[in-house]
């Protein structure tokens, strides 16, 4: 394994944690025009209260992939489709992800998340493997900020 896919997991597990962090200050204005991605974030924001899936998990997917431009987002269905995602520290490397919410309850088993991962090449972008514990960190990462979302609706009650 070359050092570069070594990296990956640990690049993408930042980037979530980072997400997590600083998920408070997606409220802050932003100074100028908002693109096309932050647009359908605060759409899919909007609509949370009123779909047919977890709304916990619905904000939680959505804080945690917000470093990740959206290409479609469905709340009514409980889908979100992120576009590819590359980081400064890895041009050659970029990365997709889709996340599904299957039910109304709180539970591990509502979410389903796949992690996609392509590299440069000499004749463009080439699918390539990613690690498999790599969904699973961005899920845990999904259902543990849920919860906090969830306890803190609970603790203001």
């Amino acid at each position: 394994m070359s050092r570069s896919t070594r990296q990956i997991p640990a690049l993408l597990g930042t980037a979530v944690l980072s997400a997590i962090l600083f998920a408070g200050c997606s409220s802050l204005p932003l100074v100028g025009k908002k693109n096309k991605a932050e647009s359908r974030k605060a759409a899919a924001v909007k609509t949370a209260p009123n779909m047919g899936v977890n709304s916990y998990l619905w904000r939680a997917s959505l804080e945690t992939l917000n470093f990740m431009p959206l290409a479609e987002v469905d709340p009514f269905g409980g889908v979100i489709i992120t576009d590819w995602y590359a980081s400064s520290e890895a041009p050659n490397e970029r990365f997709k992800a889709n996340v599904y919410i299957l039910d109304t309850g709180l539970r591990a088993d509502a979410l389903k998340t796949s992690i996609f991962k392509q590299t440069r090449g000499p004749n463009g972008w080439d699918d390539a493997a990613v690690d498999a514990d790599t969904a699973r960190q961005v899920e845990n990462a999904i259902l543990t900020r849920a919860r906090q979302l969830y306890i803190a609706t609970v603790d203001a009650q």
